[in-house]
């Protein structure tokens, strides 16, 4: 089952394994991403459903519509992250 559109995942495989991207697409049974920077809109990359690792957040359509968006939109994900990670629980 491939992932919908506007989905971030993250790669595990690849030269770029470790990196968050968004799915732009699909093609012959192969996942369309893009990070807005070194794999933009106009040039997305190929990659297998095997190797990349969903995540639960799905952004907007307008997010991907230009690089800058999508470099936006990648940032605010992974500021999430960070802080959810790092946040010290209150004490009582």
């Amino acid at each position: 089952m491939l992932p919908e559109r506007g989905t971030i995942i993250s790669s595990k495989a690849g030269r770029d394994s470790g990196k968050f991207m968004i799915v732009v697409g699909t093609e012959n049974g192969n996942v369309l991403v893009a990070d807005g920077k070194a794999r933009t809109v106009e040039r997305p990359k190929q990659k297998n459903p095997k190797h990349i690792q969903l995540t639960a957040t799905v952004v907007k359509e307008e997010q991907m519509l230009t690089n800058r968006s999508i470099r936006h939109a990648l940032s605010d994900f992974k500021a999430d992250i960070v802080k959810e990670r790092f946040e010290c629980p209150k004490r009582i």
